[in-house]
């Protein structure tokens, strides 16, 4: 793992987000859509979080990864 690959795998995670109608999908279907591994998706999940472009919510029932 290093720098660029967590870079390229942000913008695939970006990429799904951002073809989704409502902006919306939760950690499984993220990790569907991308074909990422746990730890690829997490290390992805990381640098868009630090960059302000997702916000996640937590709830009873799934995790869910938003656009900003």
């Amino acid at each position: 793992m290093n720098i660029e690959s967590i870079g390229t795998w942000a913008g695939e995670v970006y990429k799904a987000l951002e073809g989704t109608e409502t902006k919306v999908l939760s950690l499984k279907e993220l990790k569907k859509v991308t074909k990422l591994k746990k730890d690829e998706l997490m290390a992805a999940l990381g640098w868009l979080g630090r960059e302000g472009k997702i916000v996640l919510t937590m709830n009873d029932e799934a995790d869910e990864i938003k656009l900003v």
